[in-house]
């Protein structure tokens, strides 16, 4: 029977394995594990007059007047609801261009429409912002000018909250849709041609291909980027919402995420307590879903489980 090794005997062996890692984990405990002692500010009415460890001590009063104001529940509703419409509407429609794409026969008009697709991911907000702008900006804007050209009465873009919900979506999908394409279409290319040969041989037409041979294999792809994304479901795009809205108040309660309501509880409030009760909440709240649904998954099918 042979006897277990220790932990010190696999680090001797391997040691330079460990070496390799060190460096992921020092960053991971300097950007990630370290500042995790800044929770502690989340029950605290922090105070910049005294030291960081010497503020009242409040308990959950951050979290109750959160709750209790609607915010938490506002700002959980919309967060939740974007990064749903995000995750299911890219995923849908990248696997739909993906198997679009897979199916172009000419290989420069193919390498073609992936690099246009593929190019708004390289576009930074800020520059997206501008081009938005310049399409809704009530004086002078595209569309308002072209209204104006025909006679029609001009669109407040910017005092319309609503507008606003699926203009972001739109633009999500704009900009993150060919990043998602391409990883669904890695995924086709890996999947044999033996498979798609005796889908022919037995009558198969291209419908009933893409139907039953690549739709199917594209699960255990599907649900991995379903439980990374859920990993951060409660995290939203926040370039996308801040430099599309900014500091416009007439939008909040259509467009504030936790992001950026914890971003201007430090900028312009300089409420430590509040953003790090939201943000604390916003953790919590993702850690838990990403669990549950992969207990669920693992239930289910444990080859596609996380862990």
């Amino acid at each position: 029977m042979l006897r277990k090794r220790g932990f010190v005997y696999e680090l001797v062996k391997n040691r330079l394995m460990f070496l390799m890692l060190l460096p992921a984990l020092i960053f991971f405990l300097i950007n990630s594990y370290i500042p995790m002692v800044g929770i502690y500010y989340a029950f605290t009415r922090f105070d910049f007059n005294t030291n960081l460890f010497n503020s009242e001590f409040i308990g959950f009063e951050n979290f109750k007047f959160l709750w209790r104001s609607g915010i938490l529940k506002r700002l959980t509703l919309n967060t939740l609801g974007y990064n749903l419409a995000f995750i299911v509407l890219s995923n849908v429609f990248a696997i739909a261009l993906a198997v679009l794409v897979s199916e172009l026969k000419l290989k420069w008009f193919k390498k073609l429409t992936q690099s246009v697709l593929f190019l708004p991911y390289f576009i930074s907000f800020v520059i997206l912002s501008v081009i938005v702008y310049n399409l809704f900006n009530y004086e002078n804007g595209f569309l308002n000018t072209t209204l104006k050209a025909l006679h029609m009465e001009s669109v407040d873009v910017y005092n319309t909250p609503w507008v606003w919900v699926p203009l972001i979506v739109i633009f999500y999908l704009w900009k993150n849709l060919g990043y998602s394409m391409i990883i669904y279409l890695a995924a086709i290319t890996g999947i044999s041609e033996e498979y798609y040969e005796a889908a022919k041989i037995d009558g198969a037409n291209i419908f009933g291909r893409i139907w039953h041979i690549t739709i199917p294999m594209l699960k255990t792809t599907f649900i991995v980027l379903l439980l990374f994304a859920l990993g951060s479901i409660m995290k939203g795009q926040f370039d996308l919402f801040y430099q599309l809205v900014g500091n416009n108040g007439v939008l909040y309660n259509a467009t504030d995420i936790l992001d950026t309501y914890v971003y201007r509880s430090l900028k312009v409030t300089f409420d430590m307590g509040m953003a790090t009760s939201a943000g604390l909440y916003q953790s919590a709240f993702g850690f838990v879903l990403v669990m549950t649904v992969n207990y669920i998954i693992r239930k289910i099918n444990d080859d596609y489980a996380l862990f």
